[in-house]
């Protein structure tokens, strides 16, 4: 390529992806495991991968169709859609058709190509998970931040939602609502779903409800928005978080009949891009979704160590003036350090970057500024992914013990009780 070409190919390329860097969980995810093969103490609280082994009656599915190698339809196994429509209905007690659920190689990858397929701008409430708003700057999109507050748990209101759209009531948009949240932990009220449900249909919003972690509720009560708005809710779910399988990279959308057209030219992108996801994936999956005793109890167990530690952490917080309320669901929390602002300011700390980088170096713990999620770096917020311990240890632990008190920590996550004792420390010796 002559150097005239290349420069107007890389001038092409810089429009979309300029300023863009590695995806933030990723990034920590790389530097804690540099850090530690370099003899250094690191608590990894940054990535947010499951703890919890596959389930192994589906591990044993997977073995048993190791040999499945032809490629498969597009959209997914039938079979799998299928065990998926039902997972829906009893689970969501929302009715979808199999014909209109996707499968693709990650949640991720698809809620990437609907922005490709369809021109709308994205809205999001801030915090939100790190993607969504770089895929839309790879894609050419308008993002719109949406600014929460933190005595709201940081959550959309149906007034915002209105403000945004009743400014120009045609224009095409897409909503994506992820609850129980990354990185916040908390989900919405059955009021509230019913409210933001409203205003989505007056203004034939195209909804993506990320339910990703609504199967690890707490209290196992998870409640799709798609009871409340069926016709323009997309759920997107996949395997990685409730079934601790997120190198299987297998992520679904459950499309309803209206938008049928949408996920058709979804699957016109996808036969170009991935063409299907790996069959022995898709095989083993159908074991998942059918659920069963086994996975039944997994996921009790699971709800139940996850919450214990988050009440942990979360007291433990709240006893040096950290500002941050017991999440709901899934493994994050999102503290807030401003009543130590002042005194950062003096060790030269004024965002959530330089507070981050400045505990990881002088404490080990790997956590990720507010900003990576759309917060102002002013705002000293971070994520913690309460998940640096062995998974198969503690289910072990909850099957025999009904009450998981506080030896529970010691136990089974000495890690985070450790890490969340360092980062005390330091706070209080500032």
């Amino acid at each position: 390529m002559g150097k005239s070409k290349k420069a107007h190919f890389q001038h092409f390329m810089n429009l979309n992806v300029r300023g863009l860097e590695l995806s933030a969980t990723l990034a920590i995810n790389e530097k804690s495991n540099k850090l530690r093969s370099e003899g250094k103490n690191i608590y990894k609280l940054g990535l947010g991968q499951s703890p919890f082994p596959v389930p192994e009656s589906v591990v044993e599915a997977l073995r048993q169709n190791a040999h499945q190698k032809d490629y498969l339809p597009v959209k997914g196994l039938p079979k799998l859609r299928e065990a998926i429509t039902e997972f829906n209905l009893i689970t969501e007690k929302v009715q979808f058709e199999p014909e209109n659920i996707m499968i693709g190689p990650g949640s991720k990858e698809l809620i990437f190509l609907l922005q490709l397929v369809y021109y709308g701008d994205l809205i999001i409430p801030t915090p939100s998970w790190v993607s969504y708003s770089p895929q839309a700057k790879i894609i050419g999109r308008n993002v719109h931040w949406v600014q929460t507050k933190k005595e709201n748990q940081w959550r959309l209101t149906p007034e915002k939602l209105e403000e945004i759209c009743e400014s120009d009531p045609e224009r095409p948009r897409i909503v994506i609502l992820n609850y129980p949240s990354n990185p916040t932990g908390y989900t919405y009220p059955l009021e509230r779903l019913k409210q933001l449900a409203q205003v989505a249909r007056k203004y034939r919003v195209i909804l993506v409800s990320d339910e990703i972690y609504g199967m690890l509720h707490h209290n196992n009560k998870h409640v799709s928005i798609a009871r409340f708005y069926p016709e323009g809710t997309i759920i997107s779910s996949g395997l990685s978080k409730w079934c601790g399988a997120g190198g299987w990279r297998l992520g679904t959308f459950s499309f309803p009949e209206e938008l049928s057209w949408l996920q058709n030219a979804l699957a016109v992108v996808a036969s170009e891009t991935f063409t299907s996801t790996s069959a022995p994936i898709q095989y083993a999956a159908i074991r998942a979704f059918q659920m069963g005793d086994d996975i039944d109890l997994y996921l009790h167990h699971s709800r139940r160590i996850l919450k214990t530690i988050a009440k942990n952490i979360t007291h433990t917080l709240n006893n040096i003036y950290v500002d941050v309320q017991l999440p709901h669901g899934g493994f994050y929390i999102f503290p807030d350090f401003g009543y130590y602002k002042d005194k950062l300011a003096k060790k030269g700390v004024t965002s959530s970057y330089e507070l981050c980088n400045k505990i990881l170096s002088e404490t080990g713990v790997a956590m990720l500024p507010g900003s990576d999620f759309g917060r102002d770096q002013s705002e000293l917020t971070c994520r913690i992914a309460y998940v640096d311990f062995d998974g198969k240890r503690a289910l072990e632990y909850a099957d025999k013990h009904p009450d998981l008190g506080n030896g529970f920590m010691d136990e089974v996550s000495p890690n985070i009780k450790c890490a969340i004792e360092k980062l005390g420390n330091w706070l209080c010796d500032l």
